[in-house]
């Protein structure tokens, strides 16, 4: 007999706001799946105000509170039994965050934490890997979002070193100027500890990536090369945001941040020296649901 839990996930990013419905169907002891239900994404792009003005807008913050009204009907229509909601880089970068989630609180009943970027790429590695991960080889797992990139190294199968970074797309684009440590940092950090490593691999996660992989047109979930990274990347460096619309039908909050994350993605490739990454559709919002059925989280 297999019994039936309702989990969601909500992830305010600073690129989107997400909504995952997950259903967990428990077996027997230790056989436990995890099955999306919904996902609903809310392009906000509070970065755009957190890393240009230092705070959230009042209009966005009206935004941010309708869409969690939304997302407050939507679990109640699902029967969710329990729920995470996390904030991140924009949220915890915003001189007002805590005035933003305290308001939020009172106006919707949802309760939002704001978590730093070591908590963040905790939540991720603990998305069920273990179909991809060859315990044999090493991994170097980048999940690149609005404002912080999390990069975590695996070492036959289990977590070697874990780091996050103040570099996202929408970060990249409103700061341009200001990220050259930042990126130099990032560089440093992935020669240090892939080198010697030899054959090593990336799994990339985050909205982006997953575009990329669905226009490369693979239904076989083989993972994307270093060379067809590097000319995509080259190749839409080479289109105006319009025709990135037009052309490859991007949606409108897509069409630029696709640039910086393919950026970070093609140099964590060239910084380790891989030839390859795969893409097993994955991400926070994942990784919050099943830290809280595991506990790692309440």
């Amino acid at each position: 007999m297999i019994n039936i839990k309702k989990y969601a996930a909500i992830d305010i990013g600073s690129n989107a706001v997400r909504l995952l419905i997950m259903d967990v169907l428990e077996k027997e002891k230790n056989n436990v799946k995890f099955k999306k239900s919904a996902l609903v994404r809310v392009p906000i792009r509070l970065g755009e105000d957190t890393f240009v003005d230092g705070k959230i807008s009042e209009k966005k913050i009206i935004r941010l509170i309708d869409a969690m009204n939304a997302f407050q009907l939507l679990m109640s229509v699902h029967g969710v039994e329990t729920y995470k909601a996390c904030a991140t880089s924009a949220m915890r970068d915003a001189s007002n965050g805590t005035y933003v989630i305290d308001r939020i609180l009172k106006k919707t009943g949802i309760k939002i934490d704001i978590i730093e970027g070591k908590i963040e790429a905790k939540i991720i590695a603990a998305t069920d890997l273990g179909d991809l991960l060859d315990t044999n080889s090493s991994y170097l797992y980048v999940d690149v979002g609005g404002g912080s990139t999390e990069m975590t190294i695996y070492k036959k199968g289990k977590i070697s070193e874990s780091k996050s970074f103040k570099m996202g797309t929408v970060r990249m684009l409103n700061q341009k100027d200001q990220l050259k440590e930042e990126w130099n940092d990032m560089k440093n950090w992935v020669k240090k500890h892939t080198k010697g490593i030899h054959n090593i691999s990336l799994i990339g996660s985050g909205g982006n990536i997953n575009k990329i992989y669905k226009m490369s047109g693979r239904t076989d979930d083989s993972p994307l090369s270093y060379i067809y990274m590097k000319a995509n990347y080259k190749y839409l460096k080479t289109m105006s945001y319009e025709e990135r619309i037009s052309e490859l039908n991007l949606n409108i909050d897509r069409a630029d941040v696709i640039i910086p994350a393919t950026k970070i993605y093609v140099s964590a490739m060239k910084w380790s020296v891989a030839k390859r990454i795969y893409v097993p559709k994955i991400g926070l919002s994942d990784g919050i649901v099943k830290s809280l059925y595991a506990g790692i989280i309440e």
